[in-house]
């Protein structure tokens, strides 16, 4: 028979705990989130130059490229991401850069299609230990640490309440029809909150969710352009 994709999800997980690892690649953890209903981009992971043009040519140009391992917290810190490939030689040249400054094994590279937008959200989920999982929205990309900006509830939560954390925000107004864009799906937004917050209340082996960005664009649509899955 085969499995549902929340199972799906729940096979990825538990095999990342049986290795003893401390948390999910950026692919996995999108791949968990996705079963979950969340807007994930859409990527494919490449182990070889060939492989990651293929990818590119499959998603269309211009592509992100990311070195993929759950050992690698930040990648761009370290130079392992490249944005705004437009054609096979750029693909090929950055998958050598970013190859040469690999200090341990990888997954290989998420070949990432460019999504672009002039805001960005963070969705998170934190298990507390007395109340369980909690779920959080706030004004994302660099402002998160910075602006301090977020929301916070108990999962599960549902559209009301989701509308209710949006309307606390202190950024609140670029959720609406901002600078010739369009107002934020709210309906795309609400499932990945809750998503976050589902995989919370389903998968106990689960610490923490960081979706960060999830990236609005110009028509409102939403998408998570980086997430982290942490292991308890």
């Amino acid at each position: 028979m085969q499995m549902t994709k929340k199972e799906e999800a729940g096979s990825i997980i538990k095999k990342a705990v049986d290795q003893g690892r401390k948390a999910l690649s950026e692919y996995e953890s999108k791949q968990v989130l996705a079963a979950y209903g969340v807007p994930v981009t859409r990527e494919a992971l490449a182990r070889t130059p060939e492989e990651a043009v293929q990818a590119a040519s499959r998603l269309g140009y211009p592509v992100v490229l990311k070195a993929c391992s759950w050992q690698i917290m930040h990648k761009s810190e370290g130079g392992l991401v490249a944005l705004n490939l437009g054609c096979e030689d750029d693909v090929k040249k950055a998958f050598d850069r970013i190859s040469g400054r690999l200090s341990g094994p990888v997954d290989g590279m998420l070949v990432q299609e460019m999504v672009s937008g002039k805001r960005e959200l963070v969705v998170g989920m934190n298990r507390d230990p007395q109340f369980g999982p909690c779920v959080m929205l706030g004004l994302g990309g660099i402002m998160t640490e910075i602006l301090n900006d977020a929301v916070f509830r108990m999962a599960p939560v549902d559209m009301l309440e989701v509308e209710d954390m949006a309307g606390q925000l202190r950024c609140k107004k670029i959720l609406d029809a901002f600078r010739g864009d369009g107002p934020v799906d709210r309906e795309a937004l609400f499932r990945c909150v809750s998503g976050a917050g589902q995989i919370g209340l389903d998968r106990e082996t689960v610490a923490e969710i960081d979706i960060n960005p999830v990236l609005v664009s110009s028509d409102g649509s939403v998408k998570a352009v980086d997430a982290l899955i942490v292991l308890a």
